[in-house]
C-alpha cells in the first residue's frame, strides 16, 4: 500500500504538469497528499520541517545562479549578440545545412551559459528562415533545436554553466569540471547520432514530397541581418563565462580554503562557511556576472535602452524557475521520508552496478516529475550517500558519478509534460502531435549516451 501512495503521488504530480498546471502549487499537495494517506499526524511538521527546509535550502543555494542566468541572457538577447552570433555560424556552416546551422548555434548559446528557454525564443526565427529557404518541414525545428539546447551542452560538455551541472557538485564536492573524457565522448555520440536521425527525417520527407508546410502558426517575421555586431564581439562574454568558471573553479579553493570562519562584528558569534560544497556554484556566479559586464562594456547603449523592461522579464522568469525546481525539490524530500520510497529505494539498490543503479534512478525520477533538475535533485536528495559509499566500495571516482548523474538526468525528464518541451512547441506554434516524437527520438539518444559512457568508463577507467 505504500508503494502505491508514493507512485500515486508521482503520478499526479506528473499529470498536473502535463496539464499546464503550476508545479508551485501542486508539489506540496502531492506530496502532503501521500503523508496524509500515510500517516495523517504527521502532515503539518512534514510541511514545516521537511518540504518548506527542503525548498528554502535549494532556493538559497541556487537562486543566484537562476538569477544572473537570466539577465545574462537577457542582455545578450537585447544586445543583438544572438542575432549576429546566429547569422555568423549560418554564413559558416551554410544555409543548406539548415539542421547542423541551428544546433551549432543552440549549442554555443547554451554552453556560453544562455539559458534554453532564452535560447529556443532567439533561435526560433532564424530557424524557421533557414528551414523555410531550404523546404525542410517546419515539424523538424522543435527536435533540432532541443538537440542543440537540451542535451549535450546542458549537462555533457565539462564546464557547462546550467543548473543541471552544477547540482551534483553540492551532493559529490565535485567541480562542473567533472569527467571531462566521458562526459565530451557522450556528447560527442548524442551529437553524431541526433544529426544522423534528423537528416534521416529531413530525407523521409523530402523522397515523400513533403515541404516546410503552410497554414502555420506564429510564423516569425523576417529576421533582418544588417546592423550587426561583429561576430567575434558577440561571443566574447561566452567565453568569458566560460574561461571565467574555470578560472573562479581553481582560485576560490586558493583564496578561501576548505572552509572560511567569519565573526560577526559585535558579536563573539563565528560562522563557518563550508567552501568545498560552494566552488562550483560560486564559480559559475562569479562568471556569469563578469559575462553580464562584459555586454555591457560592448553594448550599454543598445541594452540600457530596455534594460528596466528585459530585468523584469528575467527576474521573473528566474523567480519561476527556480520556484519550480525548488517545489519539487521539497516534493522529493517529503516522498523520501515515506515507506513507499524506502520500497522504491530497495528495489534500486537490487540493481547490482552502481552507475547503472544512479542512471536509472535519476533518469526515472527526472521523467516522472518532467525535470531534469528536479529529477535530479529528488534522487541525489535522497540516495547521494549510498551513491557515494558505493564509489568507495567499488573505487569508482566521485566524478564519475557527477557525470552519470547529470547526463540521466536530461534524459527522460523531456517527456510530454517537461516545460521545455511545452515552451518549445508553443513558441514554434506546433503540437505534441506534429513534432512531439522527434524530440523523443532525441531523448531516447540522450538516455543511450549515459549507458554509452558507464560502458567506456568500465572498458577504459577514462574519466
Amino acid at each position: 500500500m505504500s508503494f502505491i501512495i508514493v507512485l500515486g503521488a508521482l503520478l499526479f504530480l506528473m499529470l498536473v504538469a502535463y496539464r499546464g498546471y503550476s508545479v508551485i502549487l501542486f508539489a506540496p499537495i502531492a506530496a502532503l497528499g501521500a503523508v496524509l494517506l500515510t500517516d495523517p499526524s504527521m502532515v503539518a511538521p512534514m510541511f514545516a520541517s521537511v518540504f518548506m527546509d527542503k525548498m528554502v535550502g535549494f532556493v538559497k543555494l541556487y537562486f543566484p545562479v537562476f538569477l544572473l542566468g537570466a539577465v545574462f541572457g537577457k542582455v545578450i538577447e537585447l544586445s543583438g549578440f544572438s542575432k549576429s552570433i546566429v547569422s555568423s555560424v549560418i554564413d559558416l556552416v551554410g544555409r543548406q545545412r539548415a539542421m547542423l546551422a541551428i544546433v551549432l548555434v543552440c549549442a554555443v548559446l547554451t554552453y556560453g551559459g544562455v539559458s534554453l528557454f532564452v535560447v529556443v525564443f532567439a533561435v526560433y526565427p532564424f530557424a524557421a528562415e533557414m528551414f523555410k529557404q531550404g523546404d525542410i518541414p517546419k515539424r523538424l525545428i522543435p527536435g533540432t533545436i532541443a538537440l542543440g539546447a537540451f542535451t549535450f551542452t546542458m549537462d555533457s560538455l565539462p564546464g557547462t554553466p546550467q543548473i543541471q551541472n552544477i547540482i551534483p557538485t553540492t551532493f559529490f564536492k565535485t567541480t562542473t569540471w567533472a569527467a571531462p573524457w566521458l562526459g565530451t565522448t557522450g556528447a560527442v555520440f548524442i551529437l553524431m547520432l541526433g544529426l544522423l536521425y534528423l537528416n534521416h527525417c529531413r530525407k523521409q520527407a523530402a523522397a515523400a514530397g513533403e515541404g516546410y508546410g503552410s497554414d502555420l502558426l506564429n510564423e516569425p517575421e523576417a529576421v533582418e541581418h544588417d546592423k550587426l555586431v561583429h561576430p567575434f564581439i558577440a561571443i566574447a562574454p561566452l567565453v568569458v563565462v566560460g574561461v571565467m568558471n574555470k578560472v573562479f573553479t581553481t582560485l576560490i579553493p586558493t583564496w578561501y580554503g576548505a572552509s572560511y570562519p567569519i565573526t560577526l562584528a559585535g558579536s563573539n558569534k563565528v560562522i563557518t562557511t563550508d567552501i568545498t560544497s560552494l566552488v562550483a556554484i560560486w564559480a559559475v556566479e562569479a562568471a556569469l556576472l563578469i559575462g553580464i559586464l562584459t555586454v555591457l562594456l560592448f553594448a550599454f547603449r543598445a541594452v540600457s535602452a530596455k534594460f528596466a523592461e528585459g530585468s523584469r522579464a528575467a527576474v521573473g522568469g528566474a523567480l519561476l524557475a527556480s520556484m519550480n525546481t525548488a517545489s519539487e525539490y521539497g516534493f522529493g524530500a517529503v516522498i523520501a521520508g515515506l515507506p513507499g520510497f524506502v520500497a522504491i529505494s530497495n528495489a534500486l539498490k537490487a540493481i547490482p552496478n552502481p552507475l547503472v543503479n544512479e542512471a536509472i534512478s535519476v533518469s526515472t525520477l527526472a521523467g516522472v516529475t518532467g525535470s531534469a533538475s528536479g529529477g535530479m535533485s529528488i534522487a541525489l536528495a535522497a540516495m547521494s550517500e549510498t551513491f557515494i559509499q558505493n564509489a568507495h566500495a567499488a573505487g569508482i571516482p566521485l566524478e564519475v558519478f557527477h557525470r552519470v548523474a547529470a547526463m540521466a538526468s536530461g534524459g527522460m525528464d523531456t517527456l510530454p509534460h517537461n516545460g521545455a518541451v511545452i515552451t518549445l512547441l508553443a513558441v514554434t506554434g506546433l503540437t505534441h502531435r506534429q513534432s512531439y516524437m522527434n524530440i523523443f527520438a532525441i531523448t531516447l539518444i540522450k538516455t543511450s549516451a549515459v549507458f554509452v559512457i558507464i560502458a567506456i568508463y568500465y572498458l577504459t577507467d577514462i574519466v
